[in-house]
């Protein structure tokens, strides 16, 4: 007994004391080395193969026309315990051949992780637009891994497709630990705000400047505009000849610089917001900015050449620095993750600019639930941003089918329901909560960068209205 009893107490020491994950930490990988354990249950047409990059194990599913509307994957279960409330990528190598285009975007060639929780439901994740012919690939993905996951899998395969995919070398990393709040402050002093209005109202801006939306802006109250520094960078997902974005830069700079006089005429404050940055987006919408070098280091010369032009306009309220980032990939050595990135460029704007105020973000398109991952820089006069566009199959219905909805005829009223579960302001709510609490743990201010809803969605003013009752 008295054996027992130490052996137990060491396995809780051991456990207790055992190093936890670090970001770029590989946590799982599919293990084809011994045939006989390969994992079983392969759909008709798939095998496993020697045939990925330079002879490693693949596995490889050919699916006839015929089949090309069903799910043909295999299912490898995954013991996800030790990940909770991390964030994690799942990467593969693929190659394609002729695989047909699929009804919704995520569905084609799958490398997908999935798990479930009591708390937040389902969770599915991929690589969204895989299809086609291409040689061997990265593909990448992330998930959160709820504090109650449970059921992890990974799913590989094709989806609502036909033809042929091979798929090697598939990992889960690790890509975010979360940090440790402290306790809210007692009697905190007024947050920085790095204005003096009551409140902030306002809107995106469009992506061409004209003097009559100041005005139809003004005589609606509107006393701050979101100003796009935009271009529409195609489905290739970006220009990536900096000296073509260069050129285009400089006629966008000179918009800005007329929209700033604009709202200054009209009592309205800019904030302004890189929305494409150097290089783009990549295929799996990871910024290109976060892996290679000449792109990092040509946004941070970007926003000194902003701020360097518009520090001290009576128009100019803040540097929103980056939009939506997004990182299914952990940065190369030397490189700036995403919030890294941020840091860097707002020490650059410090040197010029002391004062204005600076916008910094969350990764996962800067959504509510990738806050508690968010940690507070240490950079003078911050301020957070959120965006808010959830449930996407509430506010984006029939929007590009994003959402698997076709038209306007499949319909996700609000309130009402979603992924079975009630949908309506205390729902909005809990979905905000971790904002609210990184907010009261670091006495900042928040701004709500972007938050809509399609007008034909049903209830979609009552949406709007419960959603700023809780920002206000």
């Amino acid at each position: 007994m008295r054996f027992m009893l130490i052996v137990a107490l060491l396995m809780s020491v051991c456990a207790e004391t055992a190093e936890k994950p670090k970001v770029g930490d590989v946590l799982w990988r599919l293990d084809l080395s011994d045939p006989a354990k390969r994992p079983g249950g392969l759909p008709n047409g798939a095998s496993w193969t020697n045939d990925g990059p330079d002879g490693i194990p693949a596995f490889r599913i050919e699916i006839p026309a015929d089949r090309g509307s069903e799910m043909n994957v295999v299912t490898i279960p995954v013991d996800i315990s030790a990940w909770r409330g991390m964030v994690i990528s799942i990467r593969c190598k693929a190659k394609a051949i002729d695989v047909t285009e699929p009804p919704v975007v995520w569905n084609g060639v799958k490398c997908m992780f999935h798990c479930t929780s009591p708390s937040v439901g389902k969770t599915w994740v991929t690589q969204n637009r895989v299809f086609g012919t291409f040689d061997w690939r990265e593909l990448s993905a992330s998930a959160v891994i709820p504090e109650d996951a449970e059921g992890g899998q990974v799913m590989l395969g094709l989806q609502e497709s036909s033809g042929t995919v091979l798929l090697a070398d598939v990992h889960l990393v690790a890509l975010a630990v979360k940090p440790v709040r402290p306790a809210p402050p007692a009697n905190p002093p007024p947050p920085y705000r790095g204005h003096d209005l009551p409140r902030l109202r306002g809107v995106m801006s469009p992506n061409a400047f004209d003097e009559q939306d100041f005005i139809d802006l003004a005589a609606l109250n509107v006393n701050a505009m979101r100003w796009q520094i935009q271009r529409n960078w195609g489905k290739t997902h970006g220009d990536r000849d900096l000296a073509e974005y260069d050129r285009w830069l400089d006629a966008e700079l000179e918009d800005l610089a007329k929209a700033l006089e604009a709202g200054q005429r009209h009592g309205i404050k800019l904030m302004i917001d890189l929305h494409a940055p150097p290089g783009g987006r990549l295929p799996d919408d990871t910024f290109a900015m976060l892996l290679e070098k000449p792109y990092q280091d040509h946004f941070v010369t970007v926003w000194q050449r902003i701020a360097t032009r518009f520090k001290g306009h009576p128009a100019l309220w803040a540097y929103d620095l980056i939009n939506e980032p997004v990182q299914n990939q952990p940065s190369p050595a030397g490189l700036s993750d995403w919030l890294g990135i941020q840091v860097k460029a707002a020490k650059a704007i410090r040197l010029i600019d002391p004062t204005t105020a600076i916008v910094v973000t969350a990764d996962g398109w800067s959504s509510p639930e990738r806050f508690p991952w968010l940690e507070p820089v240490d950079i003078p006069h911050v301020i957070y941003q959120a965006h808010m566009y959830w449930p996407g199959e509430f506010t984006h219905q029939g929007v590009h089918n994003t959402w698997g909805v076709q038209g306007k005829s499949a319909r996700v009223e609000y309130p009402g329901t979603c992924r079975g579960q009630p949908l309506d302001r205390e729902a909005l709510r809990r979905y905000l909560q971790p904002v609210r609490d990184f907010q009261l743990a670091y006495n900042v201010h928040i701004v709500i960068g972007e938050f809509s809803a399609v007008r034909w969605a049903p209830g979609a003013a009552t949406y709007l209205a419960d959603c700023t009752a809780i920002f206000e």
